[in-house]
């Protein structure tokens, strides 16, 4: 998810994984308990989480440029809550992004008016993961504000389709981390728009698995030469464990796509583990691991769950098998060879972003708790609303702006030492103008009582690109590009 995150700024790095034509095999249900009683990784994922709490300062983490990068404070939030160990810094978070939504979301002080798709639903999920109320997040209804993002009918091939906004205009279409981020947020708040989760399936290539940006024109994948689906690992695991959550929310269809795209997972399973990211990331590495063993998790692949955790729980600090960097005891390394380097010579203060990067996400494995499930002690809040909600036309989502964004989408390391963000997403050059027609919201019913703190996982991207071209100052669009991350 690292790589998602700074696709701005490291383009070449993003990418999708190795293809491999598969038959998909029915899981076996997963486990109700949101956390594992017999997880035989649980040392390791408090250890992880320890080490994360400790890296915050008043319930953020900084950028690799300085300033807070919200979409990286939201995975460790995830993170957090996965493990269910650092109750207080996991509530610190959570607090820390309630204030600063519209620094994340919008274009702040720049542009308050526009509207970022990916990082909207990526606070709607850190709310709900956080067992906040998302109808009243940071002073918004995070579900109504995500909801009328999502394209209507009239929108044609692109229905269902999360978008950018700027005023009532749509500007540009989130990639796959933002759509999936969407429809688990929306599903596990009072049920997913059934054309929200209709256009995740569309998504799906030949083989099972996932691509990273859907064609501009909203063409399904499967209409594309075989050759041409680039499809990837990251990609596959977050869009599986949403449709599982579409699935428990009543969508039609999801289930289905959910197991194939399980199926494609367990065919790029590596013997030792692990999982490789793609083109500039097509090496093993505790990202991509970790987000591929969390969805075999979910989907009940619990040896094969677990295989990935011995690959990730490999590449972590101890205090005793540290050497230099034994005080990071808990870091987890992006790498095999990331783990040397700092074993050898530590970690330096310009490594430490990598280091936190790949924590977030590979920690996921560690815990395997599924993304549709942290944060509810294994029971998820009774949707309030059917798979597909009545329409209520309303055209332009409220805004209030507080600072510039910084959107991520599920962070994934790019192994370099500054991951890339998702690669911008695609959208359609000139969407058309007329407001989503979105669901009516739906009364939000909290997690029950005891429903522990579990980390959710979701790097938001949205492509900044076409800002600039929207509004007055090419700066501003600069600005907003170089927070955006993923």
């Amino acid at each position: 998810m690292l790589r998602r995150l700074l696709a701005a700024l490291t383009p070449a790095l993003a990418g999708s994984a190795v293809l491999l034509v598969a038959l998909s095999t029915t899981p076996t249900p997963a486990p109700a308990a949101a956390v594992r009683a017999d997880n035989p990784h649980s040392a390791q994922s408090a250890a992880a989480a320890r080490w994360l709490a400790g890296q915050l300062a008043d319930g953020r983490l900084a950028g690799p440029f300085g300033g807070t990068d919200w979409g990286l404070t939201i995975d460790a939030l995830i993170a957090l809550e996965a493990a269910g160990t650092e109750p207080a810094a996991a509530d610190a978070v959570a607090d820390a992004v309630e204030a600063n939504v519209d620094s994340y979301a919008t274009g702040g002080d720049w542009a308050p008016d526009y509207l970022i798709s990916g990082s909207m639903a990526k606070v709607l999920v850190a709310a709900v993961v956080a067992g906040r109320d998302p109808t009243s997040f940071g002073s918004h209804d995070m579900r109504a504000r995500t909801l009328d993002l999502i394209r209507g009918a009239d929108a044609g091939a692109v229905q269902g389709w999360i978008f950018d906004r700027y005023g009532d205009q749509p500007t540009q279409g989130g990639n796959l981390f933002a759509q999936s981020l969407a429809v688990l947020g929306l599903a596990r708040s009072g049920g997913a728009p059934q054309p929200a989760v209709d256009f995740l399936v569309k998504q799906q290539c030949v083989a099972g698995g996932f691509r990273l940006n859907p064609a501009t024109d909203g063409a399904a994948c499967t209409s594309a030469p075989v050759a041409s689906q680039v499809q990837d690992v990251d990609t596959t695991a977050m869009a599986v464990q949403a449709l599982l959550a579409a699935d428990a929310a009543g969508a039609t269809g999801a289930k289905a796509a959910a197991d194939a795209g399980i199926g494609w997972l367990l065919t790029q399973q590596k013997a030792d583990g692990s999982f490789q990211g793609s083109m500039g990331t097509d090496y093993s590495n505790t990202n991509s691991t970790g987000l591929g063993g969390q969805a075999l998790a979910a989907a009940g692949h619990i040896a094969e769950a677990d295989r990935a955790a011995d690959f990730v729980a490999a590449q972590q600090l101890t205090a005793a098998g540290g050497g230099a960097a034994a005080a990071h005891a808990g870091a987890i390394a992006y790498t095999p060879g990331s783990l040397a380097d700092a074993i050898s010579g530590g970690i330096a203060e310009n490594e430490t972003d990598q280091w936190r990067r790949a924590t977030g996400q590979a920690a996921l494995g560690l815990a395997k708790v599924s993304l549709a499930e942290i944060g509810t002690g294994g029971t998820e809040p009774t949707p309030t609303s059917t798979a597909t909600p009545t329409p209520t036309g309303s055209a332009s989502p409220t805004t209030s702006p507080t600072a510039s964004p910084s959107p991520t989408a599920t962070a994934t390391p790019t192994g370099t030492a500054t991951p890339t963000g998702t690669a911008t997403p695609t959208g359609t050059a000139t969407p058309s103008p007329t407001g989503p027609t979105s669901p009516a919201p739906t009364t939000w019913a909290p997690p029950p009582s005891g429903g522990g703190r579990l980390p959710t996982t979701g790097v938001d991207v949205t492509s900044i690109g076409a800002f600039g071209a929207v509004v007055m100052l090419a700066g501003a669009g600069l600005v907003v590009a170089g927070r955006r991350r993923r």
